[in-house]
């Protein structure tokens, strides 16, 4: 891990976070992701094995239990035994246990219940630490009541199935005046970038994937979704795909 930490430094990363929240067997069968909540000591070795080699932060994103593990003692004995043995300050908690059997990482996801107010009184105990909160967030205006008590605030699954959320955080999050991009003039700047990954023989799918909910909730949207999933993935997809998609979605503006 420390191997990896350096390399993503030098790769120009703000930061390495270890990911102690997956429950997925294949994940399990490496020892890592969320049965790593049940051996906090080596956490804490994986952290400062990381601190050791790079300058950049090195953080934890973890669940709020595993199993039968999930009373507000153990994780606070997690958080405790992590502090103290590598100097880690930074976590995110997503708010949820995990069920390391019986649940798939889709159900892990959905089934076990949020607990938010357990979240709040982790960061009130640990007020040293810098905490954030993550698991359901589906809005900005969540975002703010969430940032009432925490540090700050994860947004996973929604950023990726509504990119377009994330061109207000800068004004309704942190009072920047700056202009918001629209989402047509967005995609259109990704061309460049689409260009060049094309000339290296990437395929197009592996990158028209990541924006197919972009327009979510706009009219149009249908239409670019089922062009890009239809013909992003064929031999020789090149950028007329998206633009063409992307005039389902003008034409209908």
């Amino acid at each position: 891990m420390a191997q990896c930490a350096k390399i993503a430094q030098e790769r120009g990363y703000d930061e390495i976070n270890l990911n102690v929240g997956c429950p997925s067997d294949r994940v399990q069968n490496g020892r890592f992701g969320a049965c790593l909540m049940g051996e906090a000591a080596l956490v804490a070795d994986c952290i400062k094995a990381m601190q050791d080699v790079v300058d950049i932060p090195v953080t934890v994103k973890t669940r709020i239990g595993i199993d039968e593990q999930d009373s507000y003692e153990f994780l606070c004995d997690f958080i405790d035994t992590v502090v103290k043995n590598s100097n880690c300050d930074n976590f995110i908690i997503h708010a949820r246990k995990a069920w390391l059997s019986g649940l798939s990482p889709k159900e892990n996801r959905e089934i076990p219940p949020l607990d938010y107010p357990r979240v709040y009184q982790l960061k009130q105990d640990f007020p040293q630490l810098t905490l954030s909160i993550n698991g359901g967030i589906k809005s900005l205006e969540e975002a703010k009541q969430h940032l009432q008590y925490m540090d700050g605030v994860m947004v996973g699954r929604e950023a990726y199935q509504n990119p377009s959320i994330l061109a207000h955080v800068d004004c309704e999050l942190f009072d920047q005046t700056i202009p918001v991009t629209n989402t047509v003039d967005a995609v259109k700047a990704l061309y460049p970038y689409i260009e060049q990954e094309l000339s290296k023989g990437t395929y197009l799918g592996h990158i028209t994937r990541h924006i197919l909910g972009i327009f979510q909730g706009i009219p149009g949207a249908r239409q670019w979704r089922r062009h890009l999933s239809e013909n992003a993935h064929k031999p020789g997809a090149d950028i007329m795909i998206v633009e063409k998609a992307l005039e389902m979605v003008t034409e209908r503006m």
